[in-house]
């Protein structure tokens, strides 16, 4: 995604205001680009002062493929937790 500087004669598509220096995506920019939380954002200004900025998607990761237990044999997460990998 490329943001130029915005002449007075173009017309602004989205905009956001900067609070706390942090400035909030427009939702249809988010649903555009499937931004999501987690993900990151790289920036990089150029030299004619054209701001680009880089969707980094972070959909990936240990539990990204998880789906839950579907098993029969009943557990206790619980108890078991600080159990694991002990020999009782």
């Amino acid at each position: 995604m490329v943001v130029a500087p915005v002449a007075s004669n173009m017309s602004v598509d989205s905009e956001s205001k900067v609070s706390g220096n942090q400035a909030n995506i427009p939702a249809r920019i988010r649903q555009e680009l499937d931004i999501d939380d987690g993900d990151r954002l790289r920036w990089q200004v150029e030299d004619d002062g054209t701001l680009r900025v880089e969707v980094v998607q972070q959909r990936s990761g240990t539990f990204s493929d998880f789906g839950g237990y579907d098993g029969d044999e009943e557990t206790d997460a619980t108890a078991e937790h600080d159990a694991w990998g002990v020999d009782a």
